[in-house]
C-alpha cells in the first residue's frame, strides 16, 4: 500500500513539473497559431551491449493562416544518422548528423533555409518501479542558409524533461500501453533564419504509444511549441507521429534463415 502511495504522488509531482513547464511555454502573446503534422520513422540496430545505431526519416507538413488543413504544405523533410553509447544504466551518450530540407512556405513565415545539423547529447534516467523520469541534454550545431544566398552557424541548447509510464504493465513489452508527456526549452545563439532574440521555443508533448512487439512500436502525441520570432510571436499545434523498429533487418534475415531452414527439413 505504501508503494503505491508513494508511486501516485510521484506520478501527480512529475505532471505538475511537467505542467508548470507548459503554462511557462503558453503564456506569452498569441499573434500567429498553426497547426501542423510531424512524421517520423526510427530504425535502431543494436551492435553489442554498449554501442548502437539509428536512423531517422521525418517529413513536417503545415496549415497556413488561410486554412486550417494541416497537410496544405510540406515544410521539411530529414534525415538524421546517430551513434549511441549507453555509459552506465543511467546514462545513455549520443552524436549524430542531420540533414533538414526547410522547404520554401512564405505562407508560415518560413523560406528555403535548407541545414546541416550536428549534435552531441545525454540522457540521465531516473529508473522508478512503474515509471520513467529522464531529462535529455543536447548541444547543436546547425550551419543553415540564411535569405542572402550564404551559410551561417547556430549554436543551439535543448533541455528536456520526459515522463514514461506503461499503463498495462510495470516494464515496456509486447502488448504494452503506454503515457508520455515532455517538456523542453530551446535557448542559441543570433541567426538571420532565426531571429536575434536568445529563446528560441518552449515545446510539450504529452500522449501515448503501443509495442506492438518487443522490436516495434508506435507512439502518437500532442504538440504544443512557443516560437518568439522577429516578424511575430508564433504558436504550433501539432500532431506527432513515431513508428520504431528496433533491428528491423536483421529480424527480418532470421525470419528468412528460419523460413529456408524449416523448408530445409521439410524436403
Amino acid at each position: 500500500m505504501s508503494s503505491s502511495l508513494t508511486r501516485n504522488r510521484s506520478f501527480k509531482l512529475s505532471y505538475c513539473v511537467l505542467a508548470l513547464f507548459f503554462i511557462a511555454g503558453i503564456n506569452y502573446a498569441q499573434t500567429k497559431t498553426y497547426g501542423q503534422f510531424w512524421n517520423e520513422i526510427q530504425l535502431n540496430t543494436t551492435i553489442n551491449n554498449k554501442w548502437s545505431t539509428e536512423l531517422d526519416l521525418g517529413t513536417s507538413y503545415s496549415s497556413t493562416e488561410s486554412t486550417s488543413n494541416i497537410f496544405q504544405n510540406n515544410i521539411q523533410k530529414s534525415f538524421r544518422g546517430w551513434g549511441h553509447y549507453y555509459l552506465s544504466p543511467r546514462w545513455k551518450l549520443s552524436t549524430f548528423l542531420a540533414y533538414y530540407n526547410n522547404k520554401d512556405v512564405p505562407e508560415i513565415g518560413q523560406y528555403k533555409s535548407p541545414e546541416w545539423r550536428f549534435a552531441l547529447q545525454g540522457i540521465y534516467y531516473f529508473h522508478k518501479t512503474g515509471y520513467t523520469l529522464s531529462t535529455r541534454m543536447r548541444i547543436e550545431l546547425r550551419h543553415m542558409k540564411n535569405g542572402d544566398d550564404d551559410f551561417e552557424n547556430v549554436f543551439r541548447y535543448r533541455q528536456q524533461i520526459k515522463y514514461l509510464q506503461p499503463i498495462n504493465s510495470k516494464v515496456l513489452r509486447e502488448g504494452v500501453i503506454y503515457a508520455v508527456a515532455s517538456d523542453e526549452v530551446y535557448i542559441k545563439s543570433g541567426t538571420k533564419v532565426t531571429g536575434q532574440s536568445f529563446f528560441d521555443r518552449n515545446k510539450f508533448n504529452i500522449g501515448g504509444g503501443y509495442l506492438f512487439t518487443d522490436d516495434i512500436q508506435i507512439e502518437l502525441t500532442y504538440a504544443n511549441e512557443y516560437l518568439p520570432r522577429n516578424g511575430g510571436n508564433q504558436i504550433t499545434n501539432a500532431a506527432a507521429l513515431t513508428l520504431t523498429f528496433n533491428n528491423l533487418f536483421k529480424n527480418l534475415n532470421k525470419k528468412s534463415l528460419d523460413k529456408n531452414k524449416t523448408t530445409t527439413n521439410e524436403d
